[in-house]
């Protein structure tokens, strides 16, 4: 266990070098007094710290730690950089393409800082609701304040001129081309998926997701639906297409009636059952839906997480929701706990890649590696096997997590299945899962990505990626 924690601390460490190099402290220039440059000049530098840093948009991104130049900006400015860099990240491949098609002359090895602009410049002109003049102006102006850049004004004025003249056929251009991420992302999504399959994965990926509820309690799902305008999916959350509105004006925030979860996510813990009663523990808990799950289930639960800060917030979300009574929270990892019981019922939903969630994350192909996946497969293959002497006997242990590739799903399984003896894998059953029928393996696990659950419109569809399997203590 010292070994782990080490090892964590170290990872730990690693990561807020990572971010304080992504977010250098000087001030941020007083020269950007011009209206929007600043929000335009700190989108070229997250962008730079995404691509070249692998440093993730929403650590970046993050209202009390992010970057200080996110954090000087005011919060209608926060929310316009968020929306140009999901854009731009979306679509990044196509609008390199785009790029390279307007120009004679390649752009130099390595120009990061002029691709940047011009991408944030591009994602403005084709996919946002912003003035082109403005969208030109302050690329113009962000390249003439940046010493590294000024040559290139000129030549970042005709390519953004170029793209307003000629914006019907860009977006002709883009929507024809094969969606793709990166390289190695999209490579590896054709390796397992095949081609066919990863092109609608990819495709999925180009729009923005759904927004999803899961409904505290389950007779009260039809007049929710009504409130909010929801459509009720075959898994029996709610959906309404994505929203500009903030969350918390929604009709039943404020009562605790609801909690915005993908339906994806909400599978795992129905796989456990009937749970009145119960004792379950959810190893993994931040930020909470699958706790207020466990919960509203009838367990009685015991919900761990590393950080103080997460697990604060999911206490928040429990109050809100009514449900914290029968509770207990501990700001730990499951390698530290030592709990005086065992459960009926255990969820580890594990970290991971987070690859099935490229929709709402767009940087993930552009900030996660194979070596980052590797990574994962092994520490979530040693949480598997700790998390296993947490369950009673006869007891239920679901393993999950939002990933797309099977080092990090079906490998971990059978890696499970082969070393403990003490567990039987429990195929899923369909009748857990409605509407996801068909997404259960020939093994028995069940696995989900952004191009299943497809409906008439485009962006109504879709479902985050995940996996989950369910085992049963039987010695």
């Amino acid at each position: 266990m010292s070994d782990d924690k080490s090892r964590r601390d170290q990872v730990r460490n690693r990561n807020k070098k990572t971010l304080a190099s992504a977010n250098p402290q000087e001030a941020p220039s007083r020269e950007d007094n011009k209206p929007g440059l600043a929000t335009r000049r700190t989108a070229h530098r997250l962008m730079g710290a995404i691509i070249d840093k692998r440093t993730s948009l929403d650590a970046l991104t993050d209202d009390q730690n992010g970057n200080p130049h996110y954090l000087a900006l005011e919060a209608r400015d926060r929310a316009l950089l968020r929306a140009i860099l999901m854009v731009a990240l979306r679509h990044r491949v196509e609008l390199d393409l785009l790029i390279d098609s307007y120009v004679d002359k390649a752009l130099p090895a390595g120009a990061t800082a002029l691709r940047n602009v011009l991408h944030v410049a591009f994602a403005q002109i084709l996919f946002l609701d912003i003035p082109d003049h403005s969208a030109v102006d302050l690329a113009v102006e962000s390249a003439n304040r940046d010493p590294r850049l000024k040559r290139f004004a000129s030549l970042i004025n005709a390519l953004t001129r170029r793209a307003v003249r000629h914006k019907d056929a860009a977006l002709k251009l883009i929507k024809k081309s094969t969606p793709r991420s990166s390289t190695r992302f999209s490579d590896r999504l054709i390796e397992v998926y095949g081609p066919d399959k990863a092109a609608r994965i990819e495709a999925a990926h180009r729009l923005e997701a759904p927004i999803d509820f899961t409904v505290k309690v389950a007779g009260e799902i039809e007049y929710w639906a009504s409130e909010l305008g929801a459509d009720i999916l075959p898994t029996g959350s709610l959906r309404i297409g994505a929203l500009e509105t903030d969350i918390q004006a929604l009709s039943g925030y404020q009562q605790g009636a609801w909690w915005v979860q993908d339906t994806a996510a909400s599978l795992p813990v129905k796989l456990f059952g009937e749970l009145d009663g119960k004792l379950a523990l959810d190893l993994c808990a931040a930020p909470g839906g699958k706790t207020a799950q466990l919960l509203a289930m009838g367990a009685s639960v015991t919900a761990l997480d590393m950080s103080a800060n997460r697990l604060r917030r999911l206490a928040e979300n429990l109050e809100r929701l009514r449900l914290g009574a029968q509770c207990k929270l501990a700001a730990t990892s499951l390698f530290d706990f030592e709990p005086d019981q065992q459960f009926d019922a255990v969820l580890l939903d594990a970290p991971c890649s987070s690859t099935g969630t490229v929709r709402r994350h767009p940087d993930i192909p552009w900030t996660k590696t194979w070596h980052d996946i590797e990574k994962l497969a092994d520490l979530q293959s040693r949480m598997l096997d700790n998390a296993a002497h947490f369950v009673a006997p006869g007891g239920q242990l679901v393993f999950s997590n939002c990933s797309l590739d099977p080092l990090e799903g079906e490998e971990v399984v059978r890696r499970f299945l082969a070393d403990q003896d003490g567990f039987k894998l429990r195929p899923v059953d369909p009748a857990q899962v409605p509407g996801c029928e068909d997404r259960i393996s020939s093994e028995g696990f069940i696995r989900t990505t952004p191009a299943d659950l497809t409906f008439k419109s485009p962006h109504l569809s879709g479902l985050d990626g995940f996996f989950a399997a369910i085992f049963e203590r039987i010695n």
